[in-house]
Formats: structure tokens, sequence, C-alpha cells
């Protein structure tokens, strides 16, 4: 229980540089609490009068008449949103079934005095919560998803209640993503129309921006800065992460929160949101119950291209393999655990049942690349093709140096003393991939070819002037490492994962054929 406890310091407020991490999303986010607090605000105008703020009524509800912030019975009361309410409660009675079966005699429902205990969604029904824009993030890294918008900009919202007494304003776990594209469809004339290296110039000049609230969000909407591009008609997709349950650590079982993700993709015809597929979550129980299905897939993942694709981070698997919901728990293991995404479509190559790969699928996918030229930078082994396949997808890569399950939880503004100098709103994992985003913006603003690959989401791509190099985020105190084994190399994909100097990597678990591990100060 001891290391668990590091673990979760590591995780939550282990970060010893809180300026550093502020310093490494220069460029690439909107984090600065009191300019958030204007830009929110349903009556937030620009220079010339027109509305710039973004406010969650202004972009799900920009023709609502009523001015205030949006409230969630009024959310989810839009006609673009009912279809979404509904498929959200359904996730839950699939969620409290499959609960019921794995343990029949648990208690399951909302409060304490139950041995499952139920996120309450009463929250998405009151007049008394809402979302508030906790962050403003660049995503142009994702241009290789959507060249002709530029990739994306994420409006992230964090649910809030605000009871009528007049307490202070309290979180609830649950977060919403508005994406939108980052060069809009119509002409306008804010500029929808820009070029990328354009957009990307204006989001890097913010990088030594001094200014804060109003004078900053004023700076940020003002003709030439970045956010002036973005309208509601940008909008392209909603992701909800919320904590559907939590169960508290007891003499019986440890604590595990689970997290429920879900998109839904705006529908131009039908003006509404309707479900997606999660990116690259492959729907594991349809593809082991479908022998057909996982053959087509295996036979697709493992050619030379997408080898080489899943290697760089780049892939797109066909929405026909994957899963419209995905369940993340909260904490989870390293190696070969359960809760893991992929868990079971990769097993050796006795194993009994049908898995989707064996092991010796993947050493000769890898030896065909690797004889059509392809050079591998991640997976140099099956264990490296294990890891990348699992944190491609949604709920993989928010098991991966999460905070409590969230990637960005944003900055609290509506505290009593907001402060973005003593609280990181963002996880390892994100700031960690800051420079690599800051690194494709620069290559598209000045008009070279991007390099759009990225590292395992546990050990971010050292790019540059190596500013990751001796922080935390790539070998520092709390770091994701591998301990080789006292005899031989030790496993080709992932030996360079070190630790700093009087750090020593600190396996997690009691297997001992588990080597992946954190880095910690040495007992020695």
């Amino acid at each position: 229980m001891h290391l668990l406890r590091c673990v979760l310091l590591a995780l939550t407020i282990g970060w010893p540089a809180m300026a550093e991490a502020h310093d490494l999303m220069r460029g690439t986010a909107v984090i600065e609490p009191l300019a958030l607090r204007e830009l929110d605000r349903t009556t937030y105008r620009d220079e010339h009068g027109r509305a710039a703020g973004f406010s969650l009524r202004r972009i799900l509800a920009p023709d609502s008449k009523v001015e205030g912030p949006l409230s969630s019975s009024e959310l989810f009361a839009l006609p673009s949103m009912r279809a979404v309410r509904g498929a959200i409660d359904g996730e839950f009675a699939r969620y409290i079934a499959q609960q019921q079966a794995a343990v029949p005699d648990l208690s399951i429902g909302v409060g304490e005095g139950h041995g499952l205990q139920l996120f309450d969604r009463a929250w998405l029904d009151s007049s008394h919560t809402r979302f508030a824009l906790a962050g403003i993030v660049n995503r142009m890294d994702r241009g290789f998803v959507s060249p002709a918008t530029c990739g994306e900009i994420r409006l992230i919202y964090r649910l809030v209640r605000e009871d009528a007494k007049g307490d202070e304003p309290r979180r609830l776990p649950m977060t919403l993503n508005v994406v939108m594209k980052a060069r809009g469809a119509a002409p306008s004339d804010r500029g929808s129309k820009t070029a990328c290296a354009e957009i990307a110039r204006r989001w890097l000049a913010t990088s030594d921006q001094t200014l804060t609230g109003a004078a900053l969000a004023a700076k940020l909407t003002s003709p030439q800065g970045p956010l002036v591009l973005i309208e509601p008609a940008n909008v392209d997709r909603i992701e909800f992460n919320l904590q559907i349950a939590h169960i508290a650590r007891s003499a019986d079982h440890d604590f595990r929160t689970d997290y429920l993700l879900k998109v839904f993709r705006f529908a131009p015809a039908e003006q509404s949101f309707v479900e997606a597929p999660l990116e690259n979550q492959l729907d594991r129980e349809r593809l082991m119950a479908d022998p057909q299905l996982g053959d087509e897939l295996r036979q697709w993942l493992l050619a030379p291209e997408q080898m080489r694709a899943l290697d760089r981070g780049t892939i797109l698997i066909p929405e026909k393999y994957l899963a419209t919901a995905a369940l993340a728990p909260t904490p989870v293991g390293f190696v070969n655990s359960k809760l893991l995404p992929g868990y079971g479509l990769l097993q050796p190559d006795d194993a009994a049942g049908n898995a989707v790969f064996r092991q010796r699928d993947v050493v000769a996918a890898l030896a065909r690349a690797v004889a059509r030229g392809v050079k591998f930078e991640n997976i140099r082994s099956v264990a490296g093709f294990e890891r990348r396949l699992n944190d491609m997808t949604c709920a993989g890569c928010h098991q991966t140096r999460g905070i409590g399950g969230f990637h960005f939880p944003g900055v609290d503004w509506m505290a009593d003393a907001p402060s973005n100098t003593t609280t990181v709103p963002a996880s390892p994992h994100f700031i960690g991939d800051q420079v690599r985003r800051r690194d494709i913006l620069a290559a598209v603003r000045d008009g070279e070819r991007p390099d759009y690959s990225r590292g395992f989401s546990s050990r971010p791509q050292l790019r540059g002037d190596g500013e990751l190099r001796g922080t935390e985020y790539d070998n520092g105190w709390g770091a994701h490492c591998y301990r080789s084994p006292a005899h031989g190399r030790g496993d080709s994909s992932f030996r360079s994962w070190s630790c700093a100097k009087g750090l020593a990597c600190q396996v997690i678990g009691t297997n001992n054929t588990e080597r992946m591990g954190m880095c910690f100060v040495s007992n020695r």
C-alpha cells in the first residue's frame, strides 16, 4: 500500500515544478483562470461589440435569446441533445447490469450507503448545475485526421454545482469536451477560411503573453487573436468523460473508480448529436465473439503500412471495428491487466480461445514491415505492439498518467482565490505532450511538413531543444519506467525507459514478471 500511495501522489499533486508545467503549455492552451472566467460569460463581447465568448450557451445554443449560464436541465432539453441524454441512461443501465452479474450481492446506488456508489444523474437534470469553461486546447497536432480543417480546437467544460443557498460552487466528476474544427467550413468576415499556417501563427504568438483576466481575453478574441476564428458553426462533436461509479476502500477490497467515455458527432442534416464510435477503441467483446470480423481486423492492422501508422501513433482504425462506449477503471495495472482495453485480443501461440492476434502473427508482421523498409521507433516487440494497441484507445490513454481518470480537469476559477501558479490543470501525460504539439504548430506556421508521430502515452517524445530532458515528464520522479532483468537486455520496446540519477524504477505489483514501474527515490 505504501507504493500505491506514492503512485496516487504522483498522479495528483506530485509535481515539484508548477511553473515549469505552465511554461510547457505556452502557445498550445488557454489555462489562465481569470481569462477563462471572462470567456465563460454569456454576455462577453469583443472590441466591436459582437458575441465572442465561449459560454456553453453561445456554443451549443447560439440562437438562444436568454442571457446567463446554460444550466444542465436546459442543456439536455435542447433538441440537439435529447438523444445524448438517452444514450447516457442506456450506458448506466448496461453498466449496472454488468456489475450485478459480476457481484450479485453488491449494493449499487447513489450515496455512501452503497458498496458501488453511482454518479448521480439528477445532476444532469438540475437547474443548479452547469458546465463551466475549464480550458481551451489547441489540437492542430491532429491535422492528419482532418487536414481540411487544420485539426481541432477543444473547448473543455467541467460540471459544477451552484446551489441557491450561496455556497461556493463545487466541481463534479464530469467533463464535456466540445471539439471544434480549427478552420471553419463556411466563409465569414471573421476569417474561418484563414490558412492553417495563419491559425498556427496566431496560437504561437500567445506564447509570450503576460496578460491575465479581461486583458488576456480581449487579446485572444481580438481581430488578430486565435479565438476569433472559433464560432458555433465549427462544432464537430462532443465528448463526455464522467465518473460513473466509485468503490470505497474497505477490508474486503481496494478502492476503484470507473469512468465512462462517450462521443457524439454533430449531424448537420438532423441538427443534432448522434452516438459515434470512439477513435481506435476496439470493440473487444464483438471482435472476440465474431471470428470473421477478428480475422478482417488482423489482416488489415498487420499490413506493413498500418503497422507503420500504429508505430507513429497516426493510425485510424475503421469504425466497423470500434465501440461506441468505453470504461476506464482507475487505478489500473501496467502490464496484461484485465482492465486494459486490449486485454484478451493478443494471446500466446498455444493459448485456447478465439484471440484476434497471436504472438506469432505480430512477430511475422514486424518482420514483413522491416523487410518493406519500415523503421520502427516505438514497437520493437510483441509487448510493444500490445502496449501501443492499448494506449491508442480512448480508455487506454485515460488510464495513463491521468489525474483520477481525467487529463484536463482545468483550473477552478470559481474558487474564492483562483490561481494558475499553485494548481496544475492537466495531467503529466498532457503536459509532457505539449512540446510535440508546439513543434507541429511551428512546422505548420513555417510551411514545413509536420511530423505527426508521437511516442507512447507513458513516455513523451523528446523533441526540439530537449525541454523535457531532466524533468519529471521524461525520467523524473513519478515517470513510468522499465526495469531490465538481471540477465539479458530486456524488452527492446522499453529498455530505454530509465530513471534520472538518484531515482530507481520501482515495479508496480507483486508479479515478478512485471517490469513496468515508476521512478521514485532509491532506498539504497
